[in-house]
């Protein structure tokens, strides 16, 4: 694929807002949220642009943020997806080689060997120091710990011939006994074994961890236990500028989705006041995307709040979040003639049950000079009357050939 110099083409600015589809709702008078919702500006964009609907990967799967963000910037997550670890890790700014092993983790409670509380409290201070104090080496095998937000961290096992198939200790509920990490199948048990005894030993720390011991005698719980989950191997992913002859770079809080931009390569543009994975700063975002059209071939963006709100089944919030980024929007209209923008989502999120579904999501490709497949507005209701649709993995290519970055196929 090919891209020609960096000032002659336009930029993609690729903005994805998570969870954005919905199903309807009797809180929402029968409509969905995004229907619900006043936002003139992506209406603009959806009449005259080319608006429809995207199947996240394929009609019917139900996907997380990580394998729908792979697929929509044209990595079959089908091929390459490893599990959720390793895009966590580069997202905290871990470094994760091809071939190493990382995991979501959760400072929690341990009693005994009962987790009494998974978050520790919703712990309130940084817990890096006790990351670093369990960084250490057991049997040749390099362990790393960064901290997240609370109670949040990922872990790095760095070494040869290590599997992630390997069970998680995480019971996923309070009051139950931590698990011990246990093969999936034969070639995971060297790697399960040390593991193991990595959890012992990090156990002996973070009991007698000063930091802890300050805890307890304030009459808080001691983060005590790092309990394990999404095991994964970093997978081998080819670089962005690579794979479409275009420099790519990325506006984004959310550490998974940071950390798979980080994976191929793509270069940070910084955002004023932007604080961390649920930051609301959607105008800075805007500004941010507005102030790279011309300096980057490609800006992807990633906007959490809708996903977060419809997991907390609150589909007003939903709503007020998506009046406040089409506010936002007004910093790139008028740009249409220098760049191309893709107002998509990666999933559905339902503000009902509160999980992902299967639903398509709407999206619109937005510049000057195109044929205009309108819509009435930008949702799910009008966005699949055009008859216009896609699978995900097909976005990439259908811009890049809009604004001419994409050679010709066959003679």
């Amino acid at each position: 694929m090919a891209g020609g110099h960096l000032m002659e083409k336009k930029t993609i600015v690729f903005i994805i807002m998570d969870g954005l589809g919905d199903r309807t709702s009797d809180r929402m008078k029968g409509r969905t949220p995004l229907e619900a919702a006043y936002t003139p500006n992506m209406d603009h964009m959806a009449r005259n642009g080319i608006a429809g609907m995207i199947y996240p990967v394929k009609q019917g799967l139900v996907c997380g943020s990580d394998t729908s963000h792979l697929s929509l910037l044209g990595y079959d997550p089908l091929k390459v997806y490893t599990g959720r670890g390793p895009f966590e890790a580069m997202g905290l700014g871990m470094d994760v080689m091809a071939g190493d092993i990382a995991f979501r983790a959760n400072y929690a409670t341990r009693k005994g060997k009962t987790i009494a509380d998974r978050r520790a409290g919703r712990i309130d201070e940084s817990t890096e120091p006790l990351s670093r104090a369990i960084s250490i080496g057991i049997d040749g095998i390099k362990f790393d710990v960064s901290s997240g937000v609370e109670h949040r961290a990922a872990l790095v096992m760095h070494g040869h011939g290590l599997s992630s198939d390997v069970s998680d200790t995480d019971p996923h509920e309070n009051g139950k006994e931590v698990h011990i990490p246990t093969p999936k199948n034969e070639s995971a048990a060297i790697t399960s074994s040390i593991l193991e005894k990595y959890l012992e030993k990090s156990r002996i720390i973070l009991d007698e961890h000063q930091m802890n011991q300050k805890r307890i005698a304030d009459g808080k719980l001691p983060a005590n236990e790092l309990l394990l989950r999404g095991a994964g191997k970093a997978p081998d992913l080819e670089q962005f500028q690579e794979k479409y002859s275009m420099k790519g770079s990325y506006i984004i809080g959310i550490p998974m989705i940071r950390g798979l931009a980080k994976m191929i390569g793509m270069n940070e543009i910084p955002v004023k006041g932007m604080t961390g994975s649920h930051n609301t700063n959607y105008n800075g975002k805007l500004v941010a995307a507005s102030e790279n059209i011309g300096k980057t071939d490609f800006i992807l963006m990633n906007i959490k709040a809708p996903d977060a709100a419809a997991h907390d089944r609150n589909p007003e919030k939903k709503l007020e979040a998506m009046e406040r980024i089409d506010a936002a929007m007004e910093n790139i209209l008028g740009r249409e003639d220098e760049c191309l923008v893709i107002l998509t989502g990666d999933h559905s999120t339902s503000s009902v049950s509160g999980e992902h579904t299967g639903d398509p999501v709407p999206v619109v490709f937005y510049t000057a000079g195109q044929r205009k497949l309108g819509a009435t507005g930008f949702n799910e209701n009008h966005c699949s009357k055009t008859g216009f649709s896609m699978e995900s993995g097909n976005v990439m290519n259908y811009s890049m050939q809009l604004v001419d970055r994409l050679e010709k196929y066959g003679a």
